[in-house]
């Protein structure tokens, strides 16, 4: 525990505001796996770990589980506890747009297989921990190691259509993924279970109080400290393990002297206050998600991740851009009282491998905007779209249905107050990548 004598208040305060922005990514992955995976009187429950959960269907407005949803592809979701032994992911041959990426606890990810990186024929991957030293068994077409002992398998399979015809076909494919532990896969004994943690019951006032180092130490016991992780994670490891905080999961914050809590207390605030902030200046999100090797030692840039939607990809499989506001400079753009649009020059529509597209957003929430069209996206592959006479492309950005029908059939439904509209390009190319090539401006009209 904490010895005032040998901690002075001001590293106790930067430490803790430190610890903060580093364990958010981990208690927003805690809060989802602990109702997925470990409530089963939550409404999201799949039935513990090693499941799948498969979205069948499109997100609408009245879905307020998911942040900033994706109807492009739909989700397939699993959580994985590694500790006893790997699993193997099993994927069918298809020619469907798919990836799978394997997320650990601070929601970075460990390594995707997908059109992109693996292509579209059917393979066995064996997904393992930072324990296990054994040997990978013949047959398979790639291994992915982590640097945590619970990880997060997310996967997006491409929705060409919202008839009923391609949700089936759709649902055909997700039906043939598969989640099997290495002992079943090969054909061994079963190893020896992990033992069953006290696994804290999730609340989500735990992110305003010093009880949130309470949680962050007792995941910390899933996240040990491995050759390979950057200076700043083991020096921030050896600063909290002076406060008490060392992946044991027996941090009390009850026994703090008081004048100690005080100082977690504003260092907690000042996380925070450091969390917003970089939320209110963000300009590009395009570059929030990666790997370790990428982001490992930005903890402020995997916490804004994290707070924005935990679960993204890089941007070599997709890229993100944001109008966060418009080319007026007004933050956020509000459409209760402007129209905008988006105008494609010809020839400079986003350039991509598979598809585009965009999507608006009401704020501050990140949800779907109900409107009369049920349309929430347009993109390359949305049916209808007029041309510009120059063969440029306008999305008109706005409340109310266009009279005009051309213009109504590129409406991109606004809400009656803030929005934000993302922009998603899987598999871009090397100009998006590059910066050659960049998004048009919102304008207000």
């Amino acid at each position: 525990m904490v010895n005032p004598a040998l901690v002075d208040p001001a590293t106790i305060r930067a430490t803790v505001a430190e610890a903060w922005i580093r364990g958010h990514p981990l208690l927003r992955t805690y809060r989802t796996l602990y109702a997925q995976a470990l409530d089963d009187a939550d409404p999201g429950y799949v039935g513990g770990f090693g499941v799948f959960r498969h979205t069948a269907r499109p997100a609408t407005p009245a879905d307020t589980d998911a942040v900033t949803p994706d109807n492009d592809t739909l989700p397939s979701q699993a959580w994985l506890d590694l500790r006893a032994e790997p699993w193997v992911l099993s994927v069918p041959a298809q020619d469907r747009y798919h990836v799978f990426a394997v997320h650990e606890l601070d929601t970075l990810h460990a390594g995707l297989i997908g059109s992109r990186t693996t292509g579209q024929d059917a393979g066995d991957y064996l997904v393992a921990g930072p324990d296990w030293q054994g040997e990978p068994p013949p047959g398979l077409k790639g291994v992915i190691r982590t640097a945590t002992r619970l990880v997060a398998l997310v996967g997006h399979t491409r929705l060409t259509g919202a008839t009923p015809a391609d949700l089936a076909a759709l649902r055909a494919v997700q039906e043939q993924y598969r989640l099997r532990p290495l002992h079943e896969y090969a054909g061994t004994p079963a190893p020896a279970p992990a033992p069953e943690p006290v696994w804290p019951v999730w609340r989500d006032e735990v992110l305003e109080s010093v009880e949130f180092l309470t949680f962050l130490d007792f995941l910390l016991g899933f996240f040990p400290l491995t050759d390979g992780l950057p200076p700043a994670e083991t020096g921030l490891r050896g600063r909290l393990t002076d406060l008490g905080i060392d992946g044991r999961g027996e941090f009390e914050p009850a026994v703090l002297p008081l004048e100690v809590r005080a100082e977690f207390d504003r260092g907690i605030a000042d996380g925070r206050a450091r969390l917003t902030r970089a939320l209110a200046e963000l300009r590009d999100s395009a570059q929030l998600f990666g790997t370790r090797e990428q982001l490992g030692a930005d903890f402020l840039r995997q916490a804004v991740a994290a707070e924005l939607g935990p679960y993204g990809l890089p941007a070599e499989e997709v890229w993100y851009g944001r109008w966060a506001a418009d080319s007026e400079g007004r933050r956020p753009p509000n459409a209760s009282d402007r129209d905008h649009v988006i105008r494609f020059a010809p020839d400079a529509l986003p350039p991509a491998r598979f598809f585009w597209s965009a999507t608006v957003y009401a704020l501050p929430d990140h949800r779907l905007v109900d409107n009369t069209l049920d349309r929430y996206s347009v993109g390359g592959h949305t049916p209808g779209l007029v041309r510009d006479a120059d063969g440029g492309l306008t999305l008109y950005v706005q409340h109310k249905r266009p009279a005009n029908a051309d213009h109504s059939a590129n409406w991109l439904p606004a809400p009656d107050g803030p929005f934000a509209v993302v922009l998603r390009i899987h598999g871009p190319e090397d100009s998006v990548l590059d910066g050659r090539w960049q998004p048009p401006p919102l304008t207000p009209r």
